[in-house]
């Protein structure tokens, strides 16, 4: 799972979420930092509260949140996720412009961004690819 720290970093350089089943979110500045939620069709659910998307809690011990607002969420990507939208945003570069690999100490991910060969180094892969992701959203 994604750091926190890490997917607030990637919320900050301009990365958009569009909520879906299954996503994981967190709920920072609540008191609720450690936990991760993910939207159902049980307990956590997406929809507008006063033209504005929220996530809404039923049958869960947060049911007493009631909403809260995407905006003021922190999504957690998943490794698929966060290689898609980083191959996403590499359309164009030399090929390869994508690569894991799997080293004694983690992954390391190298990427080819304009002209340039990038690595990052993670203890898991989806760290990786989301430093990796994080420095294209910078530049």
């Amino acid at each position: 799972m994604l750091s926190l720290t890490l997917a607030q970093e990637l919320k900050a350089a301009g990365l958009t979420w569009t909520p879906a089943k299954n996503d994981f979110f967190a709920i920072p500045e609540r008191g609720l930092d450690e936990g991760v939620y993910v939207i159902s069709d049980m307990t956590v659910l997406v929809e507008l509260v006063n033209g504005q998307l929220a996530a809404t809690f039923h049958g869960a011990v947060e049911w007493a949140l009631d909403h809260v607002f995407v905006s003021d969420l922190v999504w957690l990507p998943t490794e698929t996720q966060l290689r898609e939208m980083l191959e996403q945003r590499l359309i164009g570069e030399a090929e390869p412009a994508l690569q894991l690999t799997s080293t004694a100490d983690g992954y390391w991910c190298e990427i080819r961004f304009r002209g340039e060969r990038i690595l990052f180094e993670a203890f898991g892969a989806n760290e990786a690819y989301a430093m990796a992701l994080l420095y294209v959203l910078r530049q």
